[in-house]
């Protein structure tokens, strides 16, 4: 399985992004898929997942009420709508899938490359 995220950039202070992590392999549709996010000199940090379904998401604390997580199974993709964004969330954002253990470490069998936010306020 390959992930591929897009959609990262620099936007101010308010703005909202839309990322998007695309998966290869026929598994995709069966797992949970997560976001995760590092910023220099930071661990890595949960930020949303959901369940293969999309029946369930979680968020961590920072991003509640502000990131909405979603996935489109039939087209493999896993989307993070990030409003209201702030300096804070300034970082590389991971696309994981298939975790081995709770959702919000970062245990994922899958990992994307990543794609760069920054938020400038």
């Amino acid at each position: 399985v390959q992930l591929v995220e897009s959609g990262g950039g620099l936007v101010q202070a308010g703005d909202s992004l839309r990322l998007s992590c695309t998966a290869s392999g026929r598994t995709f549709s069966m797992s949970t898929m997560g976001w995760f996010r590092q910023a220099p000199g930071k661990e890595r940090e949960f930020v949303a997942a959901i369940t293969w379904n999309g029946g369930n998401t979680y968020y961590g604390d920072s991003v509640k009420g502000r990131f909405t997580i979603s996935r489109d199974n039939a087209k493999n993709t896993v989307y993070l709508q990030m409003n209201s964004l702030k300096s804070e969330d300034t970082a590389v954002y991971y696309c994981a899938g298939d975790p081995r253990g709770l959702y919000a470490l970062p245990v994922y069998n899958y990992w994307g490359q990543g794609t760069q936010v920054t938020v400038s306020s």
